[in-house]
């Protein structure tokens, strides 16, 4: 079975990743792409040798295609995916899946009922550094985790200097972009899921309309583990880390937190330093051969709809967090911070 992709949104992550990610997969394509500017969807398809442009939703959901994905604009996640989901389409998601966990769990709900796949796009879990992180905390190789520790302020490049940091009606700030990001790899690596988190955030210049362009969080896990997260558009000579201590050893890894498989890991123990090997597979790539596989009823996406509602509903915690100056409590079942 061929699956045929629509692209729901001209974006540049799309171009940059997620084109030639679909592309790589066996029976795979993309039949056509959707932008509300119909000058840009037909110069989008020209561009990437795709054979349909269209400008309306309901003339994408009506083409030959079985699955979607979707790279619009925050606000605007929830009614095309649930009217994806509504045509049969399988649907996977950037995230934050919707501009609220509530919003996101309909639409998990939906995809259940209609038994559509639904992923949440969250491709640093995919990174073979993080999942040999993952590997080695389960194997037990740093003893019992205590710590945790993300550095994920970076520079946003002019092109993304949009809505991101001027439109906070479409879910534009740091906490929605790259907190979010945080809070999954922090649970996927540490196989635990975060009960608590007090944030703080700021504005240091670049965004407006009172968004926030950085952000500092600690989160508290059910396993009693503590972690710190930094979040940023504005810092222009900063490198990327994960890093988690435990009881027996630690785990080190520079330049992970990236759409790109580079950067290194190292495990330190009593024993001495040793750098973990990984593979260095395309993080989309592999997001996808996941997701084609869920279709086939083979396993899950990398990163399900439920997990998507799990990250929405940290990074809420955050922002009620930083506005309250107070913990936030984290339950995705209640759908934001209590």
């Amino acid at each position: 079975m061929t699956v045929k992709w629509g692209l729901i949104g001209a974006s540049t992550i799309a171009r940059q990743f997620m084109i030639n990610a679909i592309r790589a997969q066996p029976n795979s394509e993309i039949a056509a792409v959707m932008s509300s500017s119909p000058e840009r969807a037909t110069s989008y398809a020209k561009e990437n040798g795709i054979p349909l442009a269209v400008s309306t939703l309901d003339e994408l959901l009506g083409s030959d295609i079985d699955a979607v994905y979707i790279s619009t604009t925050n606000e605007l996640h929830l009614e095309q995916a649930l009217a994806a989901i509504r045509a049969g389409k399988h649907v996977l998601c950037e995230k934050p899946l919707a501009l609220t966990s509530a919003d996101a769990r309909a639409m998990v709900a939906a995809a259940k009922a209609a038994g559509i796949v639904l992923g949440t796009n969250h491709h640093l879990r995919n990174a073979g550094s993080h999942r040999a992180m993952r590997e080695a905390i389960a194997a037990g190789r740093i003893g019992r985790p205590i710590a945790a520790r993300v550095f994920h302020s970076v520079y946003l490049p002019e092109n993304l200097q949009g809505w991101r940091i001027t439109r906070p009606e479409a879910g534009g700030g740091v906490v929605l972009d790259i907190t979010v990001h945080d809070a999954d790899t922090l649970r996927f690596v540490l196989g635990d899921d975060p009960l608590e988190v007090s944030a703080f955030t700021q504005a240091a210049g670049m965004a407006a309309g009172g968004l926030e362009d950085g952000a500092m969080c600690i989160w508290r896990f059910k396993s009693g583990v503590i972690a710190q997260s930094h979040e940023g558009f504005t810092t222009k000579f900063a490198g990327t880390g994960f890093e988690v201590h435990g009881s027996e050893g630690s785990l080190i890894a520079k330049d992970v937190m990236t759409q790109k498989p580079i950067g290194s890991v190292l495990l330190r123990t009593a024993k001495g330093e040793e750098e973990l090997s990984f593979d260095r597979e395309d993080l989309y790539v592999r997001s996808l051969r996941q997701f084609h596989a869920a279709i086939r009823g083979e396993g899950q996406p990398s990163a399900t709809g439920e997990d998507g509602v799990w990250s929405l509903t940290s990074a809420e915690a955050a922002l009620q967090s930083a506005k309250s100056g107070k913990s936030a409590a984290i339950d995705p079942k209640l759908g934001g911070a209590g």
